[in-house]
């Protein structure tokens, strides 16, 4: 499973599926539980505790929740940039305002998702982020981050790479979502943290 090729992503569509599966079965009240915790372990990473500019996202529904700490981060004077999905799914940036600056959008038959009104920074505003806080389903004992599938994210890290960026890439996750092993592909690459409500792993 570790090699890339077409036999990976019919895993990758399974282990989704079943990841997914788990998450919806959270209620609200867990899902609220985990949020404090994840902001505590996610504000005591020393990535975050030096970031003056962090790029991360608006968790919806039962995603491991990240508002708290955006919240805390912008306390903190910390410029948080917000993702504006994009028609090509590309993402464009916003920076956040607090509560009231998110607006709820839909995208096709996709979810709604809550993006930063205001001004647009254009696609390369993730490459001046000190930190970058990526939404994903699991991250294994390697590093490697299972995404939603939507490959916005995959984009976002060939910017950064194309542009020299070097960020802390950081993924929110619930516990049981640290697995032995995520399927791999060729373009994929570690991220440097995992962050979920019991503590934090580097990798």
């Amino acid at each position: 499973m570790g090699h890339s090729g077409p036999s990976s992503e019919p895993d990758k569509r399974a282990l989704r599926r079943r990841l997914i599966a788990v998450r919806n079965r959270l209620t609200a009240g867990d899902v609220r539980e985990s949020e404090a915790a994840l902001a505590r372990r996610a504000l005591e990473l020393p990535e975050l505790a030096h970031a003056r500019t962090v790029a991360a996202y608006v968790s919806v529904g039962s995603e491991p929740g990240t508002r708290a700490l955006l919240d805390a981060l912008r306390a903190r004077g910390v410029r948080v940039l917000l993702p504006v999905l994009l028609p090509d799914n590309d993402l464009d940036w916003g920076v956040y305002a607090g509560q009231d600056s998110l607006a709820r959008v839909r995208h096709g038959g996709k979810m709604a998702l809550l993006e930063p009104v205001g001004e647009r920074l254009g696609a390369d505003a993730v490459t001046a982020a000190d930190a970058v806080l990526l939404p994903g389903l699991a991250v294994d004992a390697r590093g490697m981050r299972l995404g939603r599938g939507g490959g916005s994210y995959d984009r976002v890290l060939a910017r950064l790479e194309r542009a020299g960026a070097r960020p802390a890439l950081v993924v929110l996750l619930y516990d049981a979502e640290v697995v032995e092993r995520v399927p791999r592909e060729q373009h994929d690459r570690p991220v440097h943290a995992v962050v979920t409500p019991s503590g934090v792993r580097r990798f």
